[in-house]
């Protein structure tokens, strides 16, 4: 039997409770996945120690700002390094992450004023994927990874 390609997934769309809110985003074309592709459950912003709940984060400036003014650049940094490590570990040749978020987002990102307003940008942890030579893909991409790897 032919070993399926390992795949980072934000856990977030795996149905994991783990999102800012205490909540989840499950995705079940995210999870259909699995049929093709072993996927690794990551969340930069709990491996980084975050409580769930937890006050929401955009980035400003280059910097992570918690909605009360709180930097917490260093944290998604090391959450980050974590789910670099894992891609690194388990061979990952791409991940499918939560669009929009601080740590996760893709090519769209909240602009840092908490008003629900995009900017052109990436997740602290999406950018250090990508930097790495990780592919990206947020869930509304993921028809493009049907029989890629």
């Amino acid at each position: 039997m032919k070993m399926k390609t390992k795949i980072l997934v934000s856990a977030c769309l795996l149905g994991e409770n783990c999102k800012y809110s205490g909540g989840n985003n499950k995705n079940d074309e995210v999870i259909a996945l699995s049929e093709e592709y072993d996927l690794v459950p990551i969340c930069p912003e709990c491996f980084a120690g975050l409580p769930i709940p937890r006050v929401p984060s955009e980035i400003k400036d280059g910097r992570v700002y918690s909605k009360n003014g709180e930097d917490l650049t260093d944290k998604f940094l090391d959450g980050a390094q974590q789910a670099l490590y894992i891609a690194k570990e388990c061979n990952a040749p791409c991940a499918v992450l939560k669009e929009n978020s601080p740590s996760c987002g893709f090519g769209k990102i909240y602009d840092g004023s908490f008003s629900g307003k995009k900017i052109d940008g990436n997740g602290i942890a999406a950018q250090l994927l990508f930097d790495n030579e990780i592919q990206i893909f947020g869930e509304s991409q993921i028809r493009c990874l049907k029989n890629l790897y």
